[in-house]
């Protein structure tokens, strides 16, 4: 038996491979009512024979590192949707988001016992990219809960 080979699907998540750093807003929410600023650094490379994009992150503020993640993502040929897994500093256990690739925009959402989460990467050319996470309590009506502008360091 041949074993399978990435897709097209699979190699678009290459678009995300490298060293990434920017500037990050972290918008008013229940957790912090004020507004933040942080920076953030993501190293990101194709593994698994590229079936799958690795991507270690940090959000620094004032020097120091305050929160740090790791993200598996893939695409699911039978469902054809995108999937991450998200592992973080939090520590809550990871669930699988499903997310679709549409004109320059990778994005996920998920609904879980604390709401509904959309996750977007805009890539408006090979060298920058912007990530969103939205919340809400509906599905309907979207919360920024943080936001940051990247580029290929």
């Amino acid at each position: 038996m041949e074993m399978p080979k990435p897709t097209e699907a699979h190699r678009k998540l290459e678009a995300l491979v490298g060293e990434w750093a920017g500037d990050e807003i972290l918008f008013p929410s229940p957790w912090a009512p004020e507004e933040r600023r942080a920076t953030g650094r993501t190293t990101a490379r194709m593994g698994i024979d590229g079936f799958f994009l690795l991507t270690d992150y940090t959000e620094s503020r004032d020097g120091e590192v305050m929160f740090r993640g790791h993200g598996v993502y893939g695409f699911d040929v039978r469902r054809q949707r995108y999937t991450m897994h998200w592992f973080d500093s939090m520590g809550m256990p990871p669930n699988e988001t499903l997310g679709t690739w549409e004109g320059d925009t990778l994005t996920f959402t998920n609904q879980s016992e604390m709401g509904h989460a959309r996750y977007s990467h805009a890539m408006p050319d090979a060298d920058h990219y912007v990530f969103r996470i939205e919340t809400s309590r509906d599905g309907a009506t979207w919360q920024p809960m943080m936001e940051g502008r990247y580029t290929r360091a």
